[in-house]
């Protein structure tokens, strides 16, 4: 039971350090102001949710996102907040659906909600918590917030508008990108992470 919990602790530390080291991995797109950027730094923590378990990935998400706030930071720990809550959101609802019954119909599918729960938590999320910090802590006004959207977008003109036509929009192109990487990349991942529990069973087979 102890070298069990120390391998699960030991997977889940792997994870968050990759979750970690893929956050500097960003991508901007014309499609959304510039602070928005597309990475796929979730990835780790909904591999670790499939395999073990929605507890596992919002470690794997609060890991990742202290050591971001402890050797990067710059956003007093708001920006991990927010990447920490709009994340474990995707990573929860897909890795609980999966792990009720795993087949690959139910990974689609836990897939598909994770990713609309995640754009509307996160555009919730936005509107009453997140940017009101960033312009309270941070001095970043929520109206140069708004302009910057209006840039890209001239239908953007208020926070609600900018919630709807970017925060929104964005989470979706997010979670679907990060869908389908995991759903292509978990199959050759799957074996490894599930390595000692089927060294356990062939053993009790063997005896």
């Amino acid at each position: 039971m102890k070298n069990e919990k120390l391998n699960r602790l030991v997977k889940v530390s792997l994870l968050g350090v990759i979750g970690f080291i893929l956050m500097f991995i960003e991508v901007a797109t014309p499609l959304f102001p510039s602070f928005l950027k597309i990475d796929i730094s979730d990835l780790p923590a909904l591999v670790g949710a499939f395999a073990l378990g929605p507890v596992a990935g919002i470690s794997i998400e609060f890991l990742k996102n202290l050591l971001h706030g402890l050797f990067v930071g710059g956003t007093a720990f708001i920006g991990e907040l927010a990447n920490f809550a709009v994340g474990s959101i995707l990573v929860v609802v897909a890795g609980y659906i999966y792990n009720k019954n795993k087949s690959r119909r139910t990974a689609i599918f836990g897939l598909a909600v994770g990713t609309v729960a995640m754009s509307l938590a996160a555009s919730v999320l936005n509107y009453f918590i997140l940017l009101p910090l960033y312009e309270t802590v941070l001095h970043f006004p929520i109206s140069a917030i708004v302009a910057m959207g209006n840039k890209i977008n001239p239908n953007i003109k208020d926070l609600n508008s900018f919630v709807v036509l970017a925060i929104m929009p964005f989470n979706l192109i997010k979670g679907i990108i990060l869908s389908c990487l995991t759903f292509v990349m978990y199959k050759s991942v799957s074996p490894i992470l599930h390595e000692e529990k089927r060294s356990k069973t062939q053993l009790a087979k063997n005896n």
